[in-house]
């Protein structure tokens, strides 16, 4: 299974669609708030939001949903990377409320080899989440250091840091697949 791409690997256009989307729940939204530190009571007190707001309901922090549709692109887009650059935009373009399933796809908008060091690029990526109607929610560009093939392979391949598993206490391991 796929954790990331090297520099080789993404072509400008290609549209990564991540899965499985996740469906957001109150506690989901009420976790992120508190650990966060936003208390606004939109986000938090459904008699406030039901009299106050336009929607009625709680919305959804939109930083969360921010967060999810980053963490849902890490195995497609930067579960290899070497750092993550910049986030250019960010842009809410609709209300997430408890309830919604957020899925989200990743278009590459483009590639840079570096400059300075041949053994990596930056990846230019936006990420676009939306709900179960196919509503648009969030739409945010990045920058992705990502390392070639090379850099990759120098640093254990597919899975490095892995350990071999061993055989009993005594220490003994197998061999190598």
């Amino acid at each position: 299974m796929r954790f990331g791409r090297y520099f080789e690997e993404f072509e400008v256009g290609a549209v990564y669609k991540h899965w499985p989307g996740k469906t957001v729940t109150e506690y989901d939204d009420h976790l992120f708030c508190l650990l966060t530190m936003n208390h606004h009571p939109l986000h938090l007190d459904a008699h406030y939001a039901s009299e106050t707001t336009q929607f009625g309901r709680n919305v959804v922090v939109g930083n969360y949903i921010y967060s999810l549709l980053l963490g849902m692109s890490v195995s497609d887009v930067s579960g290899k990377a070497i750092a993550n650059l910049e986030v250019e935009s960010l842009k809410h373009i609709k209300p997430t409320f408890h309830g919604d399933t957020i899925y989200g796809e990743t278009e590459v908008l483009d590639k840079i080899p570096s400059k300075s060091k041949d053994d990596r690029g930056v990846v230019y990526v936006e990420t676009r989440g939306y709900n179960q109607d196919g509503t648009v929610v969030c739409v945010f560009r990045r920058k992705v250091m990502v390392p070639k093939r090379a850099y990759g392979e120098a640093r254990g391949g597919e899975h490095p840091g892995r350990p071999i598993p061993r055989d009993d206490a005594c220490g003994m391991t197998r061999a190598a697949p």
